[in-house]
């Protein structure tokens, strides 16, 4: 008999339940007898010891369901050390629920913040299997995460439908995409739906350059421009600056974005209406596409069948169209961004995008 705990955490999307079906369905297909706990909104349900039993008909029905069945929260790993405000110590907390519990391995659904967290409770003696989740897919150890595709699915819908209202009324147009580190979303997104300028936060802006590409666009006889802007866009001047000296300088902003700035400075260095549409905790939601219903099944699939062989210590990731098994110590605090000079940002700029460097 082998008890299973599961937990989701960190910002929700599309996928979590079809991954976490994946791996039940795994086990229970295989000759081994389970017992399976899911923990409550992320790692508070371990820490506090709130779960409930969970049966096979449970994950019946829920392949195409977004968000969790379980519920998410954030737990910050910068905190995690920290007595909460009840005095709790959480680390020594988590490791009592899994050991009261008799648990033979907890599996964790999540991202960066996350996967920190997973490794620490590795560390500390906890048998751990992750799957990757974000949809910024700026996990490390792993060329693509779930929910990835569904995001840019619904960005790239958002721009499509843009295009129409741009192109009527002849306006410049911002679409403010999700990403606060790196651009993999805003890129592809901006790409599938041909935006023509792309602005990520691993590329710095120069305003001048946007505006000059916006103006250009003008004299070859096209009325209107579609920006796909990441919300970690930044400019090359705030990008000299310190962490703390950006931040200094964002409080005197009462822009709601960064979007909302470059629409105000772009409407005063060209005199052309600027829009911003910012379709935000969208991008979560809803059902996961395809794509990511196979691709979360599979890394489901396969971490069932790590459980099975008793491998624990790993996150279930994908390398050069394989299914592949890293060590939790090699993905935690590891950020996976995009490069200036990778193949996908030279094809982009052949195809005439700009991205104001």
């Amino acid at each position: 008999m082998k008890r299973i705990g599961f937990l989701t955490s960190g910002g929700d999307c599309q996928a979590l339940n079809a991954a976490m079906r994946g791996v039940v369905k795994s086990l229970l297909n295989s000759d081994e007898q389970v017992e399976l706990f899911g923990f409550l909104n992320g790692y508070q349900g371990l820490i506090y010891g709130n779960f409930r039993m969970l049966e096979g008909s449970d994950f019946s029905g829920i392949l195409t369901r977004g968000g969790t069945i379980l519920g998410s929260s954030r737990t910050p790993f910068k905190t995690i050390h920290e007595p909460g405000e009840d005095g709790v110590d959480k680390v020594e907390a988590m490791k009592h629920t899994y050991f009261k519990l008799n648990l033979d391995c907890l599996v964790i659904l999540g991202g960066n913040g996350t996967h920190k967290t997973a490794n620490l409770l590795r560390e500390e003696g906890l048998n751990v299997v992750t799957l990757p989740k974000t949809i910024d897919n700026d996990l490390w150890g792993t060329d693509m995460t779930f929910g990835f595709q569904s995001a840019v699915d619904i960005a790239t819908d958002v721009i499509d439908k843009i295009h129409t209202t741009a192109d009527s009324h002849g306006r410049v147009f911002i679409v403010e995409v999700m990403g606060h580190k790196v651009g993999f979303l805003t890129l592809n997104a901006g790409m599938a739906s041909g935006a023509d300028i792309i602005l990520i936060p691993e590329i710095p802006y120069n305003l001048d350059k946007v505006v000059k590409a916006i103006n250009k666009r003008k004299e070859k006889g096209s009325k209107f421009t579609i920006i796909a802007v990441a919300e970690g866009a930044i400019s090359k001047e705030d990008a000299k600056l310190s962490k703390k000296a950006y931040r200094k300088k964002l409080e005197r902003y009462t822009h709601p974005s960064v979007s909302y700035r470059i629409a105000e400075e772009i409407e005063k260095k060209t005199g052309q209406e600027v829009r911003v549409t910012v379709p935000g905790h969208m991008q979560r939601g809803g059902s996961p596409c395809p794509y990511d219903r196979v691709f979360a099944s599979r890394l489901g699939a396969e971490a069932g069948k790590l459980i099975l062989k008793g491998e624990y210590g790993f996150m279930v990731g994908y390398k050069n169209r394989e299914i592949v098994k890293v060590p939790l110590e090699d993905v935690a605090g590891k950020l996976k961004s995009l490069s200036p000079d990778a193949d996908i940002i030279k094809e982009a700029k052949m195809l005439g995008i700009s991205f104001g460097d």
